[in-house]
């Protein structure tokens, strides 16, 4: 499980440094693809196999079915970390996570999130004064903390 936030860089090469804690988890290659709300995902490759499965199982005659697949799988990148930690993000998922220096890294249960800081605060900042909504509307998915 992952979990936890980590202010990080990306140098000029594109490369960023993974949080220790993360590395064990994702394994020496796993999949880094488009997320949603404009941050990147990154997955081990037994979670990406699973995320896989769940997308092939989508209808194909559907076009919002045949659009979410493409998102995500024309995004995808299968990495590596280097010796010293470091992931090469490419720059189509820079572009898309509007990624240039600074960034967060965040832990998210079965999933790494990579955003930019400037959008992550943004994210955040408007999530948090709605939390309690938030939280009300999981009650319909028999959600309780």
């Amino acid at each position: 499980m992952f979990m936890g936030e980590y202010q990080h860089t990306i140098d000029d090469k594109g490369r960023m440094i993974i949080p220790a804690k993360f590395r064990d988890a994702l394994g020496t290659n796993f999949v880094v693809t488009r997320g949603l709300d404009n941050c990147l995902f990154v997955y081990p490759m037994e979670e990406w196999k699973v995320l896989e499965t769940k997308l092939k199982a989508l209808p194909l005659m559907k076009s919002d079915a045949r659009a979410f697949t493409r998102f995500f799988f024309s995004g995808a990148t299968e990495c590596e970390l280097d010796k010293q930690g470091r992931v090469n993000l490419p720059n189509t998922l820079r572009e898309h996570g509007k990624l240039e220096k600074d960034c967060v890294v965040l832990g998210v249960s079965n999933r790494v999130e990579i955003w930019s800081k400037e959008v992550w605060e943004g994210y955040f900042s408007q999530s948090e004064t709605s939390f309690n909504e938030i939280a009300e509307k999981l009650v319909d998915f028999n959600f309780d903390l």
